[in-house]
C-alpha cells in the first residue's frame, strides 16, 4: 500500500512539474520560435501542440527503453535519430490527412526536430528513468506546451481575423489587428500570459 502511495506520489509531482511549476514555456521559455510563428490560428496551433507532444512521448519512450544500451558519447546523436523519425512520421501524417494545416505549419513540423522541449526530455529525464516515469513526464510536458499554444492562439485569432476555429466571433464592423497575425503579436500575447502566469504562481527569477 506505501509503495503504491509513493508511486502516485511521484506521477503526481511529474505531472504538476511539467503542466504548472516547470511549464515548458511559461517556466523554462522552451520552444517559444514555434510558439510565436504557428500560434495566429488555434488549428494550428493544435495541430503544432499534438505533433510535439507525440513525437516527446514517442522518441523519450525509446530513449527509455534502450537507455542502458546507449553510449555516453554518442546519446545525442542517437536522440536525434530517434526524434527525427517520429517527426517525419507527423509530417507525413499531417500532409496526408490534413493538408492544408501542414501548409500552414510549413518548416515548423521539421524543425520539432530542433524543438528544446523534445530534446531536453530525453536528456534530463528519459535517459534517467523507467519507461512508466517518462511517458507521464513527456505527456505532461506536451500537454503543457501545448495550453499554451492554444491558449495564445485564441487571443491572437480573434484579434487578427475576428474567428475562433475559422468560425466568426466578433462582429462584422471589426477592425482586424494585423499585427496579431503576425510573430511580434505573438510575443506580446505571450508575454503578457507569462507575467500573468509568475503573478498567480507568485514564482520570479532571483
Amino acid at each position: 500500500m506505501k509503495l503504491i502511495r509513493l508511486k502516485y506520489t511521484k506521477w503526481f509531482a511529474i505531472s504538476k512539474d511539467g503542466l504548472l511549476k516547470n511549464n515548458p514555456i511559461f517556466v523554462m521559455v522552451l520552444g517559444i520560435c514555434s510558439a510565436l510563428a504557428v500560434t495566429n490560428r488555434v488549428e494550428n496551433a493544435i495541430a503544432m501542440g499534438l505533433g510535439v507532444t507525440f513525437v516527446v512521448m514517442a522518441s523519450s519512450m525509446s530513449t527509455s527503453l534502450i537507455r542502458k544500451f546507449i553510449p555516453p558519447k554518442v546519446r545525442m546523436v542517437t536522440y536525434m535519430v530517434l526524434i527525427s523519425t517520429f517527426v517525419i512520421a507527423v509530417d507525413l501524417f499531417l500532409q496526408a490527412f490534413f493538408p492544408s494545416i501542414s501548409r500552414a505549419l510549413g518548416a515548423y513540423v521539421g524543425l520539432i526536430i530542433t524543438n528544446c522541449i523534445v530534446m531536453g526530455r530525453a536528456e534530463a529525464f528519459a535517459v534517467k528513468n523507467p519507461v512508466r516515469f517518462t511517458l507521464i513526464d513527456a505527456l505532461t510536458n506536451g500537454l503543457g506546451y501545448t495550453y499554451v499554444l492554444v491558449a495564445v492562439a485564441a487571443v491572437r485569432e480573434i484579434l487578427a481575423f475576428g474567428t475562433l476555429l475559422n468560425m466568426r466571433v466578433m462582429p462584422a464592423e471589426w477592425i482586424n489587428w494585423v499585427v496579431m497575425a503576425m510573430a511580434p503579436g505573438g510575443f506580446f500575447v505571450l508575454g503578457i500570459y507569462i507575467w500573468l502566469m509568475r503573478v498567480v504562481t507568485n514564482t520570479y527569477e532571483e
